[in-house]
């Protein structure tokens, strides 16, 4: 049995890098490979900020969620989820408190989810040399739908760690990216052209073949808003609120918690794809709630920024490869009108069908190379 290592996102608190590291990990198993998660450690961030060092982002976080205008009761919900989080789904991917560094492999996979972007304030990221694949005990090591985020090419050069990216990415045997700002920063630092493919939440068949997904909830006639807490602003949650009202329908928010919430939803990463399922609509302006949108067939909107900790790299990306751009919204005024609007996913499904099948082609490829070694 070949041994994979998937170094990623994986103790990231957020349900997206769940998903992505659950799906990944169940691709290898179904391609017969024994599976494992392995650990990086932490780098100091290039980007310095007073909020960003240690515990005083900790205590930035949390003071951020007390002050935001949003039921109290809601607010504790969103806590204890981000508390409990690692005891409560680790388990799922068979990862405990002890790290998992560089073990002896047949194959590392790095990715997918955002591990290149090494120019942020995250100190739960940095700027980690093992997250480009230094210090590895593997046979071989390529990556799978890795992302550089909002990090571009300008910021690598700003920061003076342009050419030590460049060395370390020409060291993979084989180099995959999820979307085009990604490709063009590995063209233009290895000159060669790496693969595209699409994050594991659309590779891997979450409702076909997971049987995790519970079939309902207890809950019904409601919307979901799903960010990171408080990055809807006023003015959004206000016309969300008064688009809900309008329908009948409660705000759920799911992953953060935001002005206009009636109830936060703490609930496991698969129960997550049930609440998608059955709303009405979705309102979105992340990466994952976009492709959780996609794989429910749901209505949704997503919100594009290219302000603060901005997501218009991916965002803008992920809706072009699968023929969703009129899912884009920057004009509030036309909520109610995109959200009422069916939309036809016949030629996205033959898209995510097609690039199903180029992933298992990818993947088994590579593995063909390890037993060849």
């Amino acid at each position: 049995m070949i041994r994979v290592g998937i170094l990623s996102m994986q103790r990231i608190a957020n349900y997206g890098s769940f998903l992505q590291a659950y799906g990944l990990k169940k691709i290898f198993e179904e391609l017969g490979c024994g599976v494992e998660f392995v650990d990086y450690r932490v780098g100091e961030c290039l980007v310095q900020d007073e909020c960003s060092k240690g515990m005083t982002r900790k205590l930035s976080k949390a003071t951020e969620i007390i002050k935001l205008n949003a039921p109290l009761k809601e607010k504790i919900r969103f806590i204890q989820y981000k508390r409990k989080y690692g005891k409560n789904y680790y388990p799922y991917l068979e990862i405990g408190a002890q790290k998992n560094y560089a073990p002896e492999l047949d194959l590392l996979v790095i990715g997918s989810d955002e591990v290149f972007n090494c120019v942020q304030d995250n100190t739960n990221v940095g700027f980690s040399s093992e997250l480009f694949g230094e210090g590895n005990r593997a046979q071989r090591l390529i990556t799978y739908a890795a992302s550089f985020g909002n990090t571009t090419i300008s910021d690598l050069e700003k920061y003076k760690v342009k050419e030590k990216v460049s060395q370390w990415l020409k060291r993979f045997d084989a180099l995959s990216v999820r979307d085009k700002n990604s490709g063009n920063i590995v063209k233009e630092l290895t000159g060669m052209l790496p693969e595209y493919h699409p994050d594991p939440v659309l590779a891997y068949d979450f409702i076909g073949r997971c049987k995790q997904i519970p079939a309902s909830v207890p809950e019904s006639d409601y919307m979901i808003l799903y960010g990171y807490s408080g990055r809807f602003t006023t003015e959004e949650c206000r016309e969300i609120r008064a688009y809900a009202n309008k329908n009948g329908w409660k705000v759920f928010c799911i992953g953060g918690v935001q002005q206009c919430c009636d109830r936060y939803i703490d609930c496991n990463p698969f129960q997550v794809i049930t609440y998608f399922q059955h709303a009405a609509c979705i309102v979105t302006d992340t990466f994952h709630g976009t492709i959780l949108s996609v794989i429910t067939q749901q209505k949704f909107v997503s919100f594009v920024r290219s302000s603060g900790y901005g997501n218009a790299e991916k965002l803008t990306d992920i809706l072009e490869r699968l023929c969703l751009q009129k899912r884009r919204i920057g004009d509030l005024s036309r909520l109610e009108e995109m959200l009422s609007t069916t939309i036809d996913y016949a030629k996205t499904n033959d898209i995510i069908h097609a690039e199903r099948e180029r992933v298992r082609e990818y993947l088994k490829k590579e593995l063909e190379q390890c037993t060849r070694n």
